[in-house]
């Protein structure tokens, strides 16, 4: 393990979910419209809305790959044709994986004084809910619970779990968010994509929604939007591709096509205004990678030098001032610094994920060339202050 002269804070941590992570605390007569379990061809499937969810594909988490078995396949230094057989061998599930005592003990090992904590699971199943939105709403408010009773919303001040928000309901959202807050809780994660709603689809910066970031504004707390399934499959189909959301699924134009959610939730954002009226409130993307903010400032840099009118303030310092990066590690971290600062990459190891890193820390190896004073910042302040009150 890397020794440091600060304390060092990861952005993106997981938990695996117990297996009653969306039912220990549904309402049973929403019970059958949610996530319910099933034995399909001798293998224990996941059923969302009455359907087969392949969005994990072993939803159980027993056993799960060893952590950053695929590092080298995401760094394109070790290709391969069966992403199966790249996993390698897997594992019984260790016991920090699902218990916030056992992870604590794993932090002090690793050389972790604090963590944002994301679900694994849950990052996928808004999309799965969305025609029933009823459900959606009974589903997360059972999973947000589930996360309290097992890790705590704020365990100790140093595991931060993020609760779940979904505008599809603004009511509902306030409701959850007020609740969440009584809890103590620094951090909620979002689903990058438009909302659904009975006359269409509205866009995250619709004033509708104003009742919501008022109260994220006031509290000071953080949002994320950590990657999952954002509902852009349905783009796939245009293309002929299927539209189901597959973790690990690979197809050549999938991965060549230009569709970017992260960037599109955070343009929904700046132009609808939410920052401009609400100048409290810090978002921060998290497993989204890089890549798309250097075209996301060239559009708006156009967009501004064509309608100043149309902006409050230049949307590029917009971006710099509120929203806060994590990276992939492969990514130009340089280029990145160079558009948003230093004071405003987060370090994320995706623990203990297959495709992040085995020792967290070890994401100081991809800092090379940054000074001492942005390695603190990147790798420590940057992401403790994002669990600090705003006031």
């Amino acid at each position: 393990m890397t020794e440091f002269s600060f304390p060092v804070f990861d952005s993106d941590n997981h938990y695996y979910e117990a297996e009653d992570a969306f039912t220990r605390f549904i309402d049973p007569k929403m019970a059958k419209r949610c996530m319910q379990w099933a034995e399909v061809n001798g293998k224990k499937r996941l059923l969302v809305g009455g359907k087969i969810n392949r969005f994990i594909p072993n939803p159980t988490f027993d056993p799960v790959a060893r952590p950053g078995s695929l590092d080298d396949y995401f760094r394109g230094n070790s290709p391969t044709d069966d992403i199966v057989a790249a996993f390698g061998e897997l594992e019984p599930i260790p016991a920090a994986y699902r218990d916030r005592d056992a992870r604590v003990a794993l932090m002090d090992e690793q050389n972790l004084a604090g963590m944002l904590m994301f679900p694994t699971l849950g990052v996928g199943m808004e999309s799965s809910l969305e025609h029933d939105v009823p459900a959606m709403l009974a589903a997360f408010r059972a999973f947000n619970r589930w996360v309290e009773d097992d890790w705590g919303l704020n365990y100790k001040d140093r595991l931060y779990s993020a609760a779940y928000i979904t505008l599809a309901d603004v009511d509902w959202a306030c409701e959850e968010l007020d609740w969440a807050i009584d809890n103590g809780v620094r951090l909620v994660n979002m689903r990058a994509n438009s909302v659904v709603d009975p006359q269409g689809r509205r866009a995250l910066g619709h004033p509708s929604h104003d009742p919501y970031w008022k109260k994220v504004n006031d509290a000071g707390i953080t949002v994320a939007f950590h990657s999952g399934d954002a509902g852009y499959a349905f783009m796939n189909g245009h293309w002929g591709l299927p539209t189901e959301f597959e973790a690990f699924r690979y197809d050549p134009l999938k991965s060549l096509l230009t569709t970017a959610p992260i960037s599109d939730a955070m343009a929904s954002l700046i132009a609808g205004g939410v920052f401009d009226r609400f100048p409290n409130i810090r978002v921060a993307t998290i497993e989204n990678g890089s890549e798309w903010v250097g075209s996301l400032f060239k559009k708006m840099r156009k967009a501004y030098s064509q309608h100043k009118n149309a902006f409050a303030q230049d949307p590029s310092e917009t971006f710099r001032k509120h929203i806060w990066v994590a990276p992939y590690y492969e990514d130009d971290l340089f280029g990145l610094r160079d558009l948003i600062g230093a004071d405003h990459i987060l370090f994320g190891s995706d623990f203990p994920h297959a495709e992040g890193l085995a020792d967290p820390t070890a994401f100081v190896n991809d800092l090379d060339g940054f000074t001492d004073a942005e390695i603190e910042k990147i790798m420590g302040t940057n992401g403790a202050a994002l669990v600090v009150p705003q006031t």
